[in-house]
C-alpha cells in the first residue's frame, strides 16, 4: 500500500510498497477515506519524540474486516481514539488508558498511523460516524475532541474572561467549542486572514503585538505551537487564574515558576479528548468546520501536502487516499 512515513533517516517519504497492516485479535482493518495533517505530524518529521513509521492520527475510514470474526462494524464509517493502553496496569484499570506508560499512540508513538491506504485500530477505540456528518467534517473529530478536553480539565463559567493564544487549526476549534459556554472570549494570533475568519463567531480578535498590555484573563488557553505562546500566556493570566497548555513542540520553553507560585496560577496540560461529544456537536450542527479546510490532496501528492501544511498561515490540509 501507499503510506507517508518518517523513514529510518528521520525524513518524510512517500512509500508505495509499505506492507498492508494485518489486524490482530480485537482489531479492525480500516480503509482510510480522508486524513488530516496537524502540527504534531510536522513536529514528528522534525524529530519530535524520535518517531519512525507511518504518520497520521486524524482520519475517517471504513471498516473492511475485523480479525476475530463477524462484526456489525464491517462496512461502517468510523473515526478512532488514538491512544491504546496495555489494559492491565493500575492506570488502565482506573479507566485512564490514555495515560498508560505502555500505551501506543496512533501515528505518534509505537503505532503506524492513518496517512496511508489502510490502518488498523482496536475495535474498542472506534466510533461510528452518524450518517448526517460528512467525511470532511468527521476528519476533524480528533482535534475537536482535543478542544472539548479543556472543558473536562477545568470548570469554565459563563462569566469568565478567556483568552486563546493561537489562531491555527486547533485554535479555531477551541474558539468554536468555548464560545458555546457564553464566556467572554478573545483570540490572539499572528495571521490577519485567520483572525478575520474567527471574528464573525462573535469573539474579539487581536494581533500578538497588540496583546502585551491586555487586561488579565481568568483562563488562558495556549495553542500557538510555539514557546513564545507560553511566555505570553503567563503575562495574560490573572492571579489565581488558569493556563491550559495544548501545544506540543520540540523547542524548550522559558517560564517563571516563581511568578506562578506567587500568583497561585493553575497550570494544566490538556491533550486528547472525548470523541462521542465531538461527533454530537458535528451532527447537531453546533460546530462548523468547513471554513478550516485549506486544501485536499491525493495520497500520491502527500509530500506536497506536507509542504503546503507547513506554510505560514495555512489552515487544515487533508489527504484523500
Amino acid at each position: 500500500m501507499r503510506a507517508l512515513v518518517v523513514d529510518e533517516k528521520g525524513g518524510l517519504a512517500l512509500r508505495e510498497d509499505a506492507p498492508k497492516p494485518q489486524p490482530a485479535g480485537g482489531e479492525a482493518l480500516i480503509r482510510v477515506i480522508l486524513a488530516g495533517i496537524c502540527r504534531t505530524d510536522q513536529e514528528l518529521v522534525g524529530g519530535y519524540k524520535g518517531f519512525r513509521g507511518v504518520l497520521g492520527h486524524e482520519f475517517i475510514g471504513v471498516v473492511e474486516a475485523v480479525a476475530d470474526g463477524a462484526s456489525d462494524l464491517v462496512g461502517s464509517r468510523v473515526v478512532g481514539e488514538i491512544n491504546h493502553g496495555c489494559g492491565r496496569c493500575d492506570t488502565c484499570l482506573k479507566g485512564e488508558g490514555g495515560h498508560c506508560a505502555q500505551r501506543r499512540v496512533l501515528g505518534i508513538h509505537g503505532w503506524d498511523g492513518a496517512l496511508a491506504d489502510y490502518c488498523v485500530m482496536p475495535v474498542e477505540n472506534l466510533h461510528r460516524v452518524p450518517s448526517g456528518v460528512r467525511d470532511e467534517q468527521a476528519v476533524f473529530v480528533e482535534p475537536l475532541a482535543a478542544a472539548l478536553e479543556i472543558l473536562d480539565r477545568i470548570h469554565l463559567r459563563p462569566s469568565d474572561k478567556v483568552t486563546v493564544i493561537g489562531d491555527g487549526k486547533l485554535g479555531g476549534l477551541i474558539v468554536r467549542v468555548l464560545r458555546l459556554s457564553g464566556c467572554q472570549l478573545q483570540v490572539v494570533g499572528r495571521h490577519t486572514h485567520k483572525l478575520q475568519t474567527l471574528a464573525p463567531l462573535g469573539v474579539d480578535v487581536l494581533m500578538a503585538e497588540e496583546a502585551e498590555d491586555l487586561p488579565p484573563s481568568d483562563v488562558v488557553v495556549e495553542c500557538s505551537g510555539s514557546a513564545s505562546g507560553l511566555t505570553l500566556a503567563q503575562k495574560l493570566v490573572q492571579p489565581r487564574g488558569k493556563i491550559i497548555l495544548k501545544s506540543t513542540f520540540r523547542a524548550l520553553s522559558e517560564i517563571s515558576f516563581t511568578d506562578l507560585v506567587v500568583g497561585e496560577v493553575t497550570l494544566a496540560g490538556s491533550r486528547c479528548g472525548p470523541f462521542a461529544p465531538a461527533l454530537r456537536l458535528l451532527a447537531q450542527g453546533l460546530v462548523a468546520v468547513d471554513s478550516l479546510i485549506e486544501e485536499v490532496y491525493g495520497l500520491d501528492q502527500g509530500l506536497a501536502a506536507f509542504k503546503k501544511a507547513g506554510k505560514k498561515g495555512a489552515l487544515k490540509v487533508l489527504v484523500k487516499p
